[in-house]
């Protein structure tokens, strides 16, 4: 049978090998989580809830076991990994009260001899498909409202941070979920989206991950007209107006730009200031980006690990040279970036241009590029020339300037002063080709639901 090797990105040593899943072995989870279904759908949400509370438990016992299992293979900070488990628990918390309240309505009749009702039913079995930056965060936000609202779950977690998924699915079966209503495979991106596609017991597919892989399984989707949610690639910008707080702009931009590395689908990928703030905003922002520690993230004083694998380093290093090639400024020399492996020291690009890659492309590295405007009108429509509408955040003090940026920004997530806007009863989903679909909120659960209504005549 074959293996899939998973390895440390900060030691590039194997951590495990681990059986791969054949075609014929998911086929048959998939047919035994339908059958779960059948039975699981008839337990009431009282008592589902009371199972997502004893894995929320779970959880919590064991969160530094999978935080470290997170760092292993992820590369994340031991201590943004612990953060991650917390948030990833908050979904499951969430989606465990949410269990209760899934309401159905009377409606008036049109006829007074007719009653209307309608209730809230599971839409079946999904399929999930997970990325590998936020191997615990990503699981739980679609397997926790899954399970609330009386789905069963097979789950493909991503081939470079599968443990974590494996881990956390053995505790929601010793929580007392049964096996087969949330299970995982093993198996390659491109094979989980055809035979998810193509199987008609999956009745729903929810995927975090690049869009070119999430317009294919939206036509795979549509020969069978499966439900799917969709949260995919972004191209956050970030906005410093002048009248903002210069201090906490850094420390914001710092905080959505440099977590993981930079590898979140909702990192600041651009970044706009105003031509009055540029060089006091530029010489903190250089400052402090300069004082992150880099290294293996379970050391505690690291506050930024390694890139997932070296095709991320020739990605940022290949934006970096782009961008020096069209006159931006480099805050520290090539040579001083590459830091050996998987790891690479986080840089700001000065003087960035609408002529370089980091401007249009999703880096997903630590880039800070900085390109200066004049005119808040001109700024906006830059911001929103992109096929993406993920996240975008914007820094001022005047509450004006606050509710028309956030009226013209074509994104689905802003944060006003806030480099950190996702919590789990919040809905994170995007714009325009950063999909649709919501997850977190009372929106993250509906896409698991189908309605039905019943017109009762003759009474």
């Amino acid at each position: 049978m074959e293996k899939m090797k998973i390895y440390n990105p900060a030691t590039n040593q194997l951590i495990k090998e681990i059986k791969m899943d054949t075609d014929e072995s998911v086929k048959q989870k998939i047919q035994s989580s339908h059958e779960a279904f059948l039975n699981w759908q008839e337990v009431d949400a009282h008592q589902r809830a009371e199972l997502l509370g004893k894995w929320f438990e779970l959880i919590d016992e064991h969160k530094e076991e999978l935080a470290k299992l997170i760092t292993e293979e992820n590369g994340k900070t031991y201590k943004e990994a612990l953060g991650e488990v917390a948030y990833a628990n908050s979904y499951i918390k969430w989606y465990q009260e949410e269990a209760k309240r899934l309401y159905g309505r009377t409606i008036p009749a049109n006829a007074s001899n007719k009653k209307i009702i309608t209730d809230k039913f599971p839409v079946g079995v999904v399929g999930a498909i997970t990325p590998w930056n936020f191997p615990a965060a990503m699981i739980a936000r679609k397997m926790a409202p899954a399970i609330a609202a009386g789905c069963a779950t097979v789950c493909k977690p991503a081939n470079e941070t599968p443990l974590t998924t494996i881990r956390m699915v053995e505790l929601a079966h010793e929580a007392g979920i049964p096996k087969d209503v949330i299970q995982v495979v093993i198996i390659s991106g491109k094979k989980a989206g055809q035979l998810f596609t193509e199987n008609p017991l999956i009745k729903k597919i929810t995927f975090t991950g690049s869009t070119a892989v999430g317009k294919s399984l939206i036509k795979g989707s549509a020969d069978s007209v499966k439900n799917v949610t969709m949260e995919l690639g972004g191209l956050a910008p970030v906005i410093v107006h002048k009248d903002a707080d210069i201090s906490l702009a850094v420390k914001q931009t710092i905080a959505t730009k440099f977590r993981n590395a930079g590898q979140t689908c909702i990192s600041a990928n651009r970044i706009y200031v105003h031509e009055d703030i540029e060089s006091e905003y530029i010489k903190q922002l250089i400052e402090e980006v300069h004082n992150l520690n880099v290294g293996n993230g379970m050391d505690e004083q690291v506050d930024m690990g390694p890139l997932i694998n070296q095709q991320a380093v020739d990605k940022v290093l290949e934006h970096i040279e782009d961008a020096k090639s069209h006159g931006g400024e480099l805050s520290r020399t090539i040579d001083e970036i590459k830091l050996g492996g998987n790891f690479v020291a986080p840089i700001v690009i000065h003087n960035a241009n609408l002529d370089m890659k980091v401007m249009h492309e999703e880096t997903f590295g630590p880039i800070a590029a900085v390109m200066t405007y004049k005119d808040l009108d001109d700024v906006i429509q830059i911001a929103n020339d992109t096929e993406f509408g993920l996240a975008a955040y914007y820094f001022t003090n005047d509450y004006r300037t606050g509710f028309y940026l956030y009226n013209k920004l074509e994104y689905g997530i802003i944060g006003w002063n806030d480099g950190g806007p996702s919590a789990a009863h919040a809905p994170f989903g995007g714009f325009k080709e950063s999909g649709y679909g919501r997850e977190g909120g009372i929106e993250g659960i509906e896409p698991y639901l189908e309605t039905k209504y019943l017109s009762i005549g003759n009474m």
